[in-house]
Formats: structure tokens, sequence, C-alpha cells
């Protein structure tokens, strides 16, 4: 790519500063917390919002059943295609649902405002900034004057708190997408080419009610479930040694985070189900860590004979790990990104799990990369104060848009 085409591309995203702030601030004030999942109507908004831009946008909404099999309410997936010419098809990966906004916060979650050059807002991080980010890196792309061959797809999908299943994964089986490489919703300060996989699985212990003066006479479910927790938890010590080899995963994690059960004060509980989360480093299988984690239940179980122990997998995630052609991708990443920063960015993975997943498994390399502070934690992601600095919007913007055209031959 020619220094003429760098300078196109920075010039443009600096005279359109401006113009992709409001974008952003538009699309956070719109709810679409998931859950409910009700994600349709927030979708619509983004999709006028692009056509404004100028693109052309395709609107598949997702029928009842799997949305409703998916725990939401509504879902409807955007694509925008553009096409330069003979060549390889990029696709470019953002959700637009995010997590309820919870309590604490010092801003209005769906206020979006700016305040020292930092813009506060439910998503506003992860990942509605991307939605933007991808958006004007594809305008800068087409104005820049690069000569181009290939394609790119924005993809903006509305399931990822839910597990991606409606969005990335849909949009793929449906026949709806083929890329050849991918760029997924990640933070201006690091390439990501691996992340965990999450298994989420429900424990239900069933024993037999009684009045509480005559405990004996019933089967405690609580008791029973206190076991297996007991169980787990001494179990979980050991993963602190499992850690993974890519910098940025760290170990693998265990943790309990529902439980819910009984019938009042004075009756022997009957029915106890808690719900755990299994985070997986790259280097596990998942069969294998499932199996471990049942065997772990069981035993604890062949103490309380009398009560049913029910083990049922709610979720499995598998975890992203690094490809041949991802890394290509990511190098490409990497040196545009240290350009536009003026420092050295790294390439590592990230103790979370994303969409990314679903475009692995159907054999597209992808690696994520977008706008956001240096961590999860700088960004406030998923906690009260959401925030993001529009500086490493208008830089994460500059370095998609160069990267594709790098890739795409310009």
């Amino acid at each position: 790519m020619t220094p003429a085409i760098e300078t196109a591309i920075h010039d443009f995203v600096v005279a359109n500063r401006d113009a992709q702030t409001r974008f952003l601030a538009e699309i956070v004030k719109v709810p679409s917390d998931n859950p409910p999942g009700d994600c349709a109507p927030a979708a619509e908004i983004v999709a006028s919002r692009l056509e404004g831009l100028g693109f052309v946008v395709e609107r598949h909404q997702v029928p009842d059943a799997p949305v409703k099999a998916n725990g939401m309410v509504s879902a409807t997936n955007l694509i925008v295609r553009r096409k330069f010419g003979p060549g390889p098809t990029i696709a470019l990966n953002a959700h637009g649902d995010v997590v309820p906004p919870g309590a604490g916060w010092s801003k209005d979650p769906y206020g979006a405002e700016t305040v020292d050059g930092w813009m506060y807002g439910r998503g506003v991080a992860v990942s509605k900034s991307d939605i933007a980010s991808y958006a004007f890196a594809l305008l800068a792309l087409e104005r820049s004057g690069a000569k181009l061959g290939g394609a790119v797809e924005l993809h903006v999908t509305y399931d990822e708190e839910a597990g991606g299943e409606i969005g990335p994964r849909w949009l793929i089986e449906q026949g709806l997408t083929k890329p050849d490489l991918a760029i997924g919703a990640g933070f201006s300060y690091s390439v990501v080419n691996a992340h965990n996989g999450c298994l989420h699985l429900e424990v239900e212990t069933l024993g037999r009610s009684a009045h509480a003066a005559k405990p004996f006479t019933g089967v405690d479910a609580l008791e029973a479930a206190n076991a297996v927790l007991t169980a787990l938890y001494a179990w979980r010590r050991g993963l602190s040694a499992r850690v993974s080899a890519i910098p940025g995963i760290g170990a693998a994690q265990m943790t309990v985070g529902l439980i819910s059960g009984g019938v009042n004060t004075n009756v022997v509980p009957d029915r106890v189900v808690f719900r755990l989360d299994r985070r997986m480093i790259p280097e596990e299988k998942p069969a294998e860590v499932e199996a471990e984690l049942r065997n772990v239940v069981a035993e604890a179980a062949k103490a309380f004979p009398a009560a049913n122990v029910d083990v049922r997998r709610i979720l499995l995630a598998e975890p992203l790990t690094p490809t041949p052609a991802g890394d290509k991708l990511a190098r490409t990443l990497v040196r545009q990104a240290t350009r536009v920063m003026g420092e050295t960015i790294a390439v590592g993975g990230v103790p979370l799990y994303t969409d990314a997943r679903h475009y692995a498994k159907a054999g597209v390399p992808i690696v994520l990369y977008g706008a956001g502070p240096r961590s999860i934690e700088d960004a406030n992601a998923h906690r009260a104060d959401e925030r993001l600095p529009l500086d490493d919007l208008y830089r994460a913007t500059e370095t998609i848009a160069a990267t594709l055209a790098e890739l795409l031959g310009g």
C-alpha cells in the first residue's frame, strides 16, 4: 500500500470524526439489552443509519422458533456488501446487543455523553463502537482511491450476549455469507488471535419434600446439592495450574453463578438447581472438560443415593485457536496498528469467548481487532459507566481501513 493511500485514509477519518461520533451516539442511545433480547427494533435503527451513509443494507430476520429457543424475543441480522472485483471476501463482524445496564451508573447508560474525550454508554465499547469503526473504515477504503480486488462485508448481529447461535452461525448456516477471512470486534491495543471457550452446565438435585418438624421423612435436595458444590469448589483449586501458553489467556476457571431451590423455610427442599460456568483455555478439549465435570458431580452424588442428580449442558462455546491464515491476517493488522497508534501493538489472547468461534468453526480464519481502551477493565465492559476514548475509535477505524486496503491489493 502506498503512502498516498495511507494519507487518503487518514484524511478521510479525520474529516469525518464528527459524523462518526454522531453515528455512534445515535446507536448507543437505542436500548438493545439482551436479555430480554428484543433486538429487531434496534437493528432497524442501525440499518437506517447505515443507509444514511450510503450503504445498501440487507435485513435478515431470524424466524421465531430459533429466536425463542435462544431465549430471545426478536433478532434481525444485517449485511452490507461492497464488491471491488475478483479477490477474497473479508467479513467485519460486530454485535449490537448488549448486557443490561445494571446499577451504579454515574451517567445515563443510554445518554452517549462525552466527557474529557470519553463517550459513556452501554455498548459503547462492546461492541457498538465497532459497528461505527467498521462502517467508517469501509467508507474510508472506498474514498482512498486504492485499486482494489475482492469484497468487504459488514455483519451486524444481535445475539452475542446469548451465544451467537442465531447471529454469525445462523448467517453462515443459511448460506447468506461465505467469507475467506474475518475480523471480529475487539480492542484497539491488541490483536487477538485466541480466546477461551466456555461450557455452561445446569445441575439439578431432586429429593422429596417433608415437614421441617420431621426432616428425616424426606430427602433433602439441598444437602445433596451442597455436597456436589463442595466437591466442585475443592476441584476448582486445581485449575490454577492449567495455564495457557498463549499470552493474555491465563488459567482455566470455574464459577457457579446461579442457584435456586426450596419451597419455604419450614419445608425440606425437594429441588435445587444451579448453573456453572467453566472457562476453557484454547489447549483444552471441550469433550474432556465436560466429562471431567460430570464425573466430579457423579462422584459427590454417590453419598446421597436417595436423591436424583442430573446434569444438562446449556452452552458450549469452543475456544478460538491461532491458525496460519489467521496469523497472516494478524500480522497485517499489527503492522498497520503499530503505524497508526505510534506504539508497538502485540498479538495475544483474551480470557473470554466471542462470536469469532462461529467463523472459525466454519473454516473462516478470524482475528479480533477494533475500537476500545487498553483492556476490558479500562472500558468498564459489562459494568457501570462503560466508556470509550473517542481517539481510539478514530485510530481503530484508520487501522481497519488500511488493513483492508493492504489485503485487497491497494
